[in-house]
């Protein structure tokens, strides 16, 4: 599950720096996650731009409402739509400071 991997990965002071959710995923979907995750994050004072993880939503639906939910509702980081190329990959996690 992916916010147990994130709760663990704080407790054992690892946290991540970057987390691709799937909006469409078994049992939580993506943008649950999302915001279980920012809440975690929130809780733990953990608030600061620099001191949250990069979440970079993807999805092979492009309805506005999802997007809307996943950035403005969920505090994602960035957002891509399926078929994601290498190429829009890359540019993306450079726009966001994972890449140089």
């Amino acid at each position: 599950m992916p916010f147990e991997a994130f709760v663990l990965a704080h407790e054992e002071k690892k946290p991540y720096d970057l987390i691709c959710l799937d909006i469409m995923m078994p049992v939580m979907d993506g943008n649950e996650a999302l915001m279980q995750m920012r809440q975690y994050e929130e809780q733990n004072g953990l608030t600061m731009p620099s001191q949250e993880a990069k979440i970079v939503m993807t999805t092979a639906l492009d309805h506005p409402k999802d997007i809307i939910k996943a950035f403005y509702k969920g505090g994602c980081t960035a957002y891509l739509t399926k078929p994601i190329t290498k190429k829009a990959l890359v540019e993306q996690l450079k726009d966001i400071g994972v890449l140089n």
